[in-house]
């Protein structure tokens, strides 16, 4: 016999009249106690885990390794990888146009609440931007930064939250605090990160 997904209120259904009781009453079916049955509802698709509460479980195939992270910049979406083609789905805001920037480089620090010192080159462009900025909710770099190898790219927080899902930064790639959060308790040192 080949088992057909239904949906939870149709399984009710079926189950009540399996017991002799009427469609009206099925939605009570799984409450009621039937000696020697035990009534399994059909299994829920998951998008969502203990450990992820933020990011949303969604199939990805990869090469990369579990623990790695992929940015798709066409989809502003962060991707960390869990193996056995699934990922945690964040949305990110990407770099603005001129700013963009594709490769691969390593987690090689992580702070909370980090200080914020613009690259010359930034305030040459904004000079009514400080020199040094303490770490904190005003900070543009948000709760948690993630820094990518010796360069100046970071994956990190925001001050900005209307900015996540378009293109906005000088080549960082923003979350929202509370995802950054999550995924800075679970990315390692070392980790790919890969823009595409």
């Amino acid at each position: 016999m080949t088992a057909l997904p239904v949906s939870s209120r149709a399984f009710m259904i079926a189950a009540a009249l399996v017991m002799g009781l009427s469609a009206a009453t099925a939605g009570k079916a799984s409450a009621a106690k039937f000696e020697g049955v035990v009534l399994v509802p059909p299994a829920q698709s998951e998008t969502r885990s203990p450990q992820f509460k933020r990011g949303q479980i969604v199939d990805f195939q990869t090469r990369q390794k579990p623990g790695s992270i992929v940015i798709v910049t066409r989809d502003k979406a962060l991707y960390y990888i869990l193996g056995n083609g699934k990922a945690v789905k964040y949305r990110v805001a990407t770099a603005k146009r001129g700013f963009e920037w594709r490769g691969t480089n390593q987690v090689s620090a992580k702070v909370k609440w980090p200080d914020w010192r613009p690259p010359a080159t930034m305030r040459k462009r904004r000079p009514d931007l400080p020199v040094h900025m303490a770490g904190g909710p005003e900070n543009p770099l948000g709760a948690r930064a993630i820094y990518l190898g010796s360069t100046i790219y970071r994956i990190h927080g925001t001050n900005e939250p209307s900015s996540i899902g378009k293109a906005a930064s000088s080549g960082c790639i923003r979350m929202l605090n509370a995802d950054v959060a999550e995924l800075f308790r679970h990315v390692k040192l070392g980790a790919t990160v890969t823009v595409v």
